[in-house]
């Protein structure tokens, strides 16, 4: 089946979640993607977070790798290597995009920075996402998510009014500016089809998280007012929070107006909210609530994730093979295209799975070329 990606390919540097999550979503659409690591140096997500395949962990054998690189295919260069960086400027000659998330100036000074790969191909459209930028006094600050999200504002406004901070789950922020370069590298594929012009586009991951603050920073651009934590509450809704439910399951309810309120009243009467809650399970409490008219949901495990019937019928989950881990299921992008639909459309590469392929069919290298290259270490 033709996708809407199929004739764009991709060379991605880089690892963990805000470069190559940019290259899955484009993957899913059919671009050819192919994900550069060296065996020195590979991915850190393969080696540095759980789960592992039986609980051990092991290069191929990373299920955090697997879950962000589906859809593409996996080499190995040594970008400290002469021939290995050589082999790279071949491999973006062929390209129409190049991802990375290396730190700052990091590219350029192994000679692959974007002046020298829009030199190899003209019309090159390159996206670099780091912490920071590419600029700016703290441009080579490294750190995660949780740092980011903690300079971002977040964590100030995430807990009870009476403790600390709160980091949030996971490299949050990341996801954000991924999505983002995803339709910045979509933008600048369809400027260089009008203009055949190339770009560089400079994505700052702590910059992206600005916009979920929008609320906070307008009051305090407006009158000075310093937005604080509140745990749950919430200055605009009559009732507002996280309940518990029987079995040990939670409730997220919100009422936004006195009628709405006067809806959850009648619903639960002649019993008080907790004790109305405290003899049903989540679920069964939200449908109840939702048919009387109140905004109610379960709070979700990540074992009802993998249950949920919307999500199935959406084709959220999409179960394929990996050659170590086994059978393991794919998250498809939140949106899908309804003439050229995405897929996932192979698991996630071992490492260096492809080297074959992608330089000796793809950039049409000789077995003879392939193992000088090899001997002169050019894929370690």
């Amino acid at each position: 089946m033709t996708r809407a990606l199929d004739d764009v390919r991709i060379a991605e540097f880089g690892g963990y979640a805000a470069g190559p999550h940019i290259g899955k979503l484009l993957g899913n659409f059919g671009a050819t993607v192919v994900h550069v690591e060296s065996r020195a140096r590979p991915d850190g997500f393969r080696m540095q977070y759980p789960p592992y395949k039986d609980n051990r962990p092991g290069i191929d054998r990373g299920g955090c790798f697997a879950y962000f690189n589906d859809s593409k295919l996996g080499v190995t260069l040594d970008l400290k290597n002469a021939r290995g960086v050589e082999l790279a400027r071949r491999l973006v000659s062929t390209c129409d995009v190049v991802i990375e998330n290396m730190r700052p100036g990091v590219m350029a000074r192994i000679g692959l920075g974007y002046e020298a790969l829009a030199a190899v191909r003209p019309g090159l459209v390159m996206l670099s996402t780091c912490n920071m930028g590419q600029s700016g006094p703290r441009a080579d600050t490294p750190g995660f998510g949780s740092q980011l999200t903690a300079l971002a504002g977040m964590c100030n406004l995430t807990g009870a009014s009476e403790g600390p901070p709160m980091l949030l789950y996971g490299p949050y922020i990341d996801f954000i500016a991924s999505t983002l370069g995803a339709a910045a590298v979509l933008a600048a594929l369809e400027r260089r089809r009008r203009t055949g012009a190339g770009a560089w586009l400079d994505i700052s991951q702590y910059e992206c998280g600005l916009q979920f603050l929008a609320g906070p920073l307008l009051d305090y651009h407006r009158d000075g007012r310093i937005a604080q934590r509140a745990g749950n509450a919430d200055p605009d809704a009559v009732l507002h929070g996280a309940y518990p439910c029987a079995d040990g399951t939670w409730l997220a309810l919100s009422c936004w107006t006195e009628a709405e309120r006067g809806r959850l009243d009648a619903a639960v009467a002649p019993q008080t909210l907790a004790d109305w809650l405290a003899a049903r399970p989540a679920r069964a409490a939200a449908e109840a609530l939702q048919a009387a008219g109140v905004h109610a949901h379960a709070v979700s495990t990540v074992a009802d994730l993998f249950t949920d019937p919307q999500l199935a019928a959406r084709g959220q989950w999409r179960r394929r093979p990996h050659p170590v881990i086994g059978d393991q299921a794919y998250c498809f992008p939140a949106f899908d295209l309804a003439e050229t639909p995405g897929e996932i459309t192979r698991a996630a590469p071992t490492l260096g799975a492809d080297n074959e392929q992608v330089f000796g069919e793809l950039l049409g290298l000789s077995a003879a070329e392939l193992a000088e290259y090899a001997a002169a270490g050019a894929f370690d």
